[in-house]
């Protein structure tokens, strides 16, 4: 349940963060968004960027970063202008030291390089958040022992984005403009070891970035990290909805006549029997959640037959849908515009994978997984499954029963393979 106020009174004291600067690892869209975000409600921002990615910075301490859209959100709330953060850097070092909150915001392929890099600089106190898990807080904390780090820092991770973003571009260039939609209003988080969650969750009321759920329906305490990667609802919606809809997305600048530019998963490709796929997918996810003993974020059946699926509820609120008779603009030019996008790329071989190992382990059968996993592996010719690293064994867990897995997931004991 969402926490409350009396509650929060209760939560481990992390006002130490107040002043602190924020780092953030990652300039994407979420990574640029949250640190003009954060800038411009007066935090001291940090961002990070690879070397090889260092493109995405564009002048940006000279610009700032720009927020603008829509922001849509139940309650209200926007922050617009533009943000100046205080560093940009491809030196990890800098960004890091002496952070309070360290915001993990790259794409999961990127996690193990920069935990990598990340962990020999922790510093005790300090609190990684990462935007969304994909399985990342284990590996960090399998790095962790590999290295190990004996730190005192806490790493935990959310289910989801706080916004619907999308960077603008023109004429091929790509700008500092952050173009957000939407906003959300709750979001579910948790620790590993789910000892540290309750501290984890406080420290969130030190990232500006969330003021929209501050202000909206607040923060939701997940039941371990298992519970966080399996309520990312992004499988569920991404997989189904471009591999079903491909034909759309395929066709839509030469058959349809439409402009590719303008192309949209939830404006154009997904429908009632699209939504069908989706909605026992998710039955397939909370019968494992049962096996396992963890809770999901609240979706319900009829959440998926409408345009803006269950993303409606978390943005504007429990009765916002739009359906499939109606069009929905504010989608037009989200994509995905080809195969070859996170939507298969990242939710096929790290979320559904996960599901579908996790499902063999505790007997739980996968089968509308499994025939998106094949199905997606036919269409992107490649064998996404085999190309993964993303295994049990790769997150160390594989090697444990369930009473094993559960105290580590619950309080950090960890036991090592024979």
């Amino acid at each position: 349940k969402t926490i409350k106020k009396e509650e929060e009174k209760m939560a481990a004291d992390m006002s130490y963060l107040k002043d602190m600067p924020i780092a953030i690892l990652g300039c994407g869209a979420v990574g640029k968004t949250m640190a003009g975000d954060c800038a411009l409600a007066g935090a001291t921002v940090r961002i990070w960027e690879q070397e090889a990615f260092k493109q995405n910075f564009n002048n940006l301490m000279r610009t700032g970063i720009k927020l603008t859209g829509n922001q849509f959100s139940y309650y209200g709330f926007e922050r617009r202008g533009v943000g100046h953060v205080s560093m940009v850097t491809t030196d990890m070092a800098e960004a890091v030291k002496g952070a309070g909150i360290i915001v993990v915001a790259t794409v999961a392929m990127a996690h193990e390089s920069i935990f990598r890099q990340l962990i020999p600089l922790l510093e005790d106190g300090q609190v990684i958040h990462i935007l969304p898990d994909n399985c990342g807080t284990f590996v960090c904390r399998k790095i962790m022992r590999e290295l190990n780090c004996t730190r005192k820092v806490i790493v935990g991770a959310w289910y989801t984005a706080p916004y619907g973003v999308r960077i603008v571009r023109r004429g091929g260039v790509t700008t500092n403009e952050c173009k957000v939609e939407d906003r959300i209003t709750t979001i579910r988080g948790a620790a590993l070891p789910h000892t540290d969650t309750d501290a984890f969750i406080e420290s969130a009321q030190y990232i500006p970035a969330f003021d929209a759920i501050r202000t909206g329906d607040g923060f939701v305490k997940g039941k371990t990290v298992i519970d966080i990667n399996l309520s990312n609802v992004n499988p569920v919606i991404h997989v189904p909805g471009t591999v079903l809809g491909a034909a759309v997305m395929q066709n839509f600048d030469t058959v349809l006549g439409q402009d590719k530019k303008n192309y949209s998963l939830y404006g154009f490709a997904l429908c009632p029997a699209i939504a069908e796929v989706q909605a026992v997918f998710w039955e397939e996810e909370k019968a494992l959640a049962k096996a396992m003993d963890v809770e999901l974020c609240t979706v319900n059946y009829e959440d998926f037959f409408s345009r803006t699926t269950m993303y409606g509820k978390e943005y504007m609120g429990p009765d916002f849908a739009v359906p499939f008779e109606e069009k929905y603009e504010n989608f037009y030019g989200d994509g995905p515009f080809d195969l070859e996008n996170r939507y298969i790329t990242e939710d096929v071989p790290v979320g559904c994978y996960l599901i579908q190992q996790l499902g063999k382990k505790y007997n739980v059968p996968t089968p509308t997984v499994d025939c998106m996993i094949y199905l997606a592996n036919v269409m992107i010719k490649r064998d996404l499954i085999a190309g993964s690293k993303y295994t049990l064994d790769y997150l160390d867990i594989d090697h444990m029963t369930d009473e094993q897995l559960q105290k580590y997931l619950h309080e950090g004991e960890y036991t090592p393979k024979q």
